[in-house]
């Protein structure tokens, strides 16, 4: 468990040390100003929390400050802790009551979506799973060939395609392997695509039915890898592709490589969709269930 906690510590450290380890200077052994609020707004803004969601914290923070009569800083600072834990909600258990199970993975270029993808294979492999990947990546060979790597590194079966084939037809071989293969969970990954290409978002709409053609009830989870580098651009990510294909999971890759982590509240905020995983790092190991306790002491270290 220490292990665990000292491996989100290490993961968060950027998102620490940045905003969120200017908020705890912020909060110390002061009476709370004008000016404290003031620089709250900033620094909570700053750290990518976003507008809207830093306005709602600030406004029940200051609630609880006339409530309790709280007059100093540091006793703020706690009292942030706790409303920034309530705003992250406990992922919900993973649950499989279908076999097999199909997870489409979606994501934009770049955001780390094939790397997460052998993660997550790793991670059910783990837990005694039989995992089969589908390389319905079709636009970029390049994508092929990587998770065709992954595969071999982790002993699994992989369905692949033409370069620049049609995806829906992988996406659809994928499945119907996965049901004569008796497969527990088949992982598809997607062409990264841009939000605000439309074509595109619509061809993503065609491999989300055409897996729904291949077996009822499929997919069965869609989860979207974001870029916790991307900071709020992400937030338009996620509206983008929530709209598009009901994504009912989000998986925060890259967060040990940004100082941008607030933007977590933002997508609870606005979103309300479970954060399911984070990646704390570049090893096979280092994708985690999302803890949001753990995320909290990651960024506001306790007194």
């Amino acid at each position: 468990m220490e292990n665990l906690l000292s491996k989100w510590k290490q993961g968060l450290s950027k998102t620490s040390k940045a905003a969120f380890g200017q908020i705890a200077t912020l909060l110390g052994a002061t009476e709370i100003s004008e000016d404290t609020w003031n620089d709250l707004e900033a620094l909570l803004i700053q750290a990518d929390v976003g507008v809207d969601t830093t306005k709602s914290i600030l406004s029940t923070l200051e609630r609880r400050v006339d409530k309790d009569g709280i007059t100093k800083a540091q006793e703020l600072r706690q009292v942030l802790r706790q409303e920034l834990r309530s705003r992250l909600d406990t992922p919900p258990p993973l649950y499989f009551p279908t076999t097999p199970t199909i997870i489409l993975i979606v994501g934009v270029n770049g955001s780390g979506k094939t790397t997460t993808i052998a993660k997550l294979g790793q991670l059910f492999i783990q837990q005694k799973k039989k995992v089969l990947l589908g390389a319905a990546d079709t636009f970029r060979a390049a994508a092929v060939d990587q998770l065709q790597i992954w595969a071999d590194r982790l002993n699994l079966p992989i369905i692949s395609g033409q370069s620049e084939g049609d995806a829906g037809a992988v996406a659809f071989d994928t499945v119907q392997a996965a049901i004569s293969r008796d497969i527990d969970i088949a992982l598809i990954d997607t062409a990264g695509r841009l939000h605000t290409r439309y074509n595109l978002m619509e061809e993503l709409k065609k491999v989300h039915r055409v897996v729904g053609k291949a077996m009822s009830g499929a997919p069965h989870a869609v989860w979207l890898v974001l870029d916790a580098t991307t900071g709020q651009n992400a937030l338009q990510q996620a509206k983008a592709f929530k709209t598009t294909v009901q994504i009912n999971g989000i998986i925060l890759a890259k967060l040990d490589s940004s100082a941008r982590g607030g933007m977590a509240f933002a997508i609870q905020n606005e979103l309300g969709i479970p954060i399911l995983f984070a990646g704390l790092g570049e090893k096979q190991d280092d994708l985690q269930p999302f803890d949001p306790d753990a995320f909290v002491d990651g960024i506001i270290q306790p007194t």
